[in-house]
C-alpha cells in the first residue's frame, strides 16, 4: 500500500462529465485505446465535473501566460479494466526491453519487474478504499502543447519508466530546458488547485486519495479528505 492510499475517502457523488475536447488538444486515437485496452463504449475523455472546471481554469492561466498555447490531454478517466490491462502491457514492455521471457520468470524476477511497474502504475485494486487514482475521474495526466501545435518538450515521454520522470530530474541541468516546461505545466495546473504526482511531471489531481495525502504534506494543519473514489461505487 502507498502512503496516499491511507487516506480517507468521502465519496460526494459528483459525477462523470465529458471534457470538450475542442477546449484541449489531445492524441487520436487514445493512446491506449491503440494498443488495444479494453474502453468498450466508455470514453477515457471524461472527468468529474469539479476536476474539468477546475482543467478549463488551468487552461485560461496558461493561455494568458503563452497566448495560443493549449494542455494536451493524454489520459483522464481510466476503468480499471483499462488500468489492469496497462499494467499488465507494462509487464511485459519491461520483459521484452531486458530480453527475458515472461513464461520463464523466477518468483524474484518476477517481484523485480512489478517493483518497476508499479512505480508508475498503481495496482489495478477493486476495493473502495484503494482506487486507482484515474479510477476516480479525478486525475488527469496531460502535457503542453505551443501555439502552432507542436507538443513542448518535456524531457521525456509520458508512462517512462526511467528516472527522468521525476518532476525534478532536470532541475540541476540549466542546459535543458525541460524543467522549465515542467514548472510551467505545475503552475498552470497548481494554480486551480490540483497537486502533481512527486514521481511523475504528467500526472495531475484534485480531491482523490493522492490530492488530499499531497495536500496535508504541504500544510499538516489541515486534515484533508478525499472526495472522489471509484466511479464505479456511484453509477
Amino acid at each position: 500500500m502507498k502512503p496516499y492510499q491511507r487516506m480517507t475517502i468521502i465519496e460526494c457523488g459528483e459525477p462523470l462529465v465529458p471534457i470538450p475536447l475542442e477546449q484541449f488538444a489531445i492524441e487520436s486515437p487514445h493512446p491506449y485505446a491503440k494498443l488495444g485496452a479494453p474502453y468498450g463504449d466508455i470514453s477515457p475523455y471524461y472527468l468529474r465535473r469539479s476536476v474539468l472546471a477546475a482543467l478549463s481554469k488551468s487552461q485560461q492561466q496558461l493561455q494568458q501566460w503563452h497566448p495560443g498555447w493549449r494542455l494536451q490531454i493524454f489520459d483522464a478517466y481510466r476503468p480499471l479494466a483499462v488500468q489492469h490491462f496497462m499494467v499488465q502491457h507494462t509487464f511485459l514492455e519491461v520483459t521484452q526491453a531486458q530480453q527475458i521471457n515472461p513464461n520463464n520468470l523466477s518468483e524474484e524476477q518476477q517481484q523485480a519487474i512489478w517493483q518497476q511497474v508499479y512505480q508508475i502504475w498503481a495496482v489495478p485494486s477493486s476495493n473502495p478504499m484503494t482506487p486507482p487514482p484515474h479510477s476516480t475521474g479525478a486525475a488527469v495526466d496531460l502535457t503542453l502543447v505551443d501555439a502552432t501545435g507542436q507538443r513542448v518538450d518535456m524531457g521525456s515521454a509520458i508512462d517512462e519508466l526511467s528516472p527522468r520522470s521525476d518532476p525534478d530530474y532536470y532541475a540541476s541541468k540549466p542546459e535543458f530546458s525541460y524543467h522549465q516546461h515542467r514548472q510551467l505545466l505545475q503552475d498552470v495546473m497548481c494554480s486551480s488547485g490540483f497537486q502533481r504526482h512527486p514521481g511523475e511531471w504528467w500526472h495531475f489531481s484534485l480531491g482523490d486519495q493522492m490530492w488530499a495525502w499531497l495536500c496535508n504534506q504541504k500544510n499538516n494543519s489541515n486534515n484533508f479528505t478525499a472526495r472522489y473514489g471509484h466511479v464505479s461505487d456511484i453509477v
